[in-house]
C-alpha cells in the first residue's frame, strides 16, 4: 500500500482527492495539511511514502517551501499537483526538489501513475507538460533560466503588489537582503524600473507561487 500525505489549503480539493484515492487499490491517504505547520508536524510524525502537495499554501509556500521540504527529509517524494503549469515554475520546482508534478486539469490516471512512479522512487512529470519543458524552451531570455529560486519567489511577491518591507516579513530575510535579491534579478532582466519589472513578471505570469 503507497501512504500518501495530502497538502492544500483547500478543504473542498483535500476531499476530493481522499474520494479519489479511494477508488483505487493500492493508495491510501493517512494524513492531510492545510498550512505549513500542519504538514511540518506531519512530517515529524507522521510516516508514508509520498507527499501530494499544492504549492499554494498559508505561510510558506511555493518554491520556498519545497525547498524547506526538502533540506528536512530529501529522501520523502514530493509530486506537486498545480495549477500553475508555466515553463519557469515547473523547472524551479524540480531543481528546489520536487520529484513530479502533475497539473490539477489532468485526469485521475496521470495521478494514480504519478504516485506510483515517485513510490517506486522513479521521477514524473505530467504529459501535459512536456511541450512547455521541452519545445516552448527559448533558451536564457526565460526567467527560469536567468533567475534564482529566490530571486523568481521574490519577483512573484512585487508583481503580486507586497512591500519590499512585506517580502522580508514573510521570507524571514532582512530588508537588505529583499533589495540585494530584486537588484540583481533587474539586472539579470536587464530592467531598470518597477512599471517594465511588474509588466515582466505580467508577461510571465510569474505572481507569487
Amino acid at each position: 500500500m503507497i501512504r500518501i500525505v495530502l497538502a492544500d489549503d483547500h478543504a473542498i480539493v483535500r476531499e476530493g482527492l481522499k474520494q479519489l484515492m479511494a477508488t483505487t487499490a493500492d493508495i491510501q491517504v493517512v494524513g492531510e495539511a492545510g498550512n505549513f505547520v500542519e504538514l511540518q508536524r506531519l512530517y515529524q510524525s507522521a510516516a508514508f511514502d509520498v507527499l501530494l502537495l499544492d504549492m499554494t499554501m498559508p505561510g510558506v509556500s511555493g518554491i520556498e517551501l519545497i525547498q524547506r521540504l526538502y533540506r528536512e527529509e530529501p529522501s520523502l517524494p514530493i509530486l506537486v499537483l498545480s495549477m500553475h503549469i508555466e515553463r519557469q515554475i515547473v523547472t524551479q520546482a524540480l531543481k528546489a526538489g520536487a520529484s513530479g508534478y502533475v497539473a490539477k486539469g489532468s485526469l485521475p490516471e496521470v495521478l494514480f501513475e504519478a504516485i506510483r512512479k515517485l513510490a517506486d522512487g522513479d521521477k514524473y512529470i505530467d504529459p501535459l507538460l512536456v511541450n512547455n519543458l521541452v519545445f516552448d524552451a527559448k533558451g536564457s531570455d526565460e526567467p527560469g533560466d536567468l533567475l534564482t529560486a529566490r530571486e523568481l519567489q521574490v519577483l512573484g511577491m512585487i508583481a503580486a503588489g507586497h512591500s519590499l518591507g512585506d517580502i522580508a516579513n514573510r521570507l524571514h530575510l532582512s530588508p537588505k537582503t529583499i533589495s540585494s535579491h530584486k537588484t540583481r534579478l533587474m539586472q539579470k532582466l536587464s530592467i531598470d524600473n518597477n512599471a517594465d519589472l511588474i509588466r515582466y513578471a505580467t508577461q510571465h505570469m510569474l505572481f507569487e507561487i
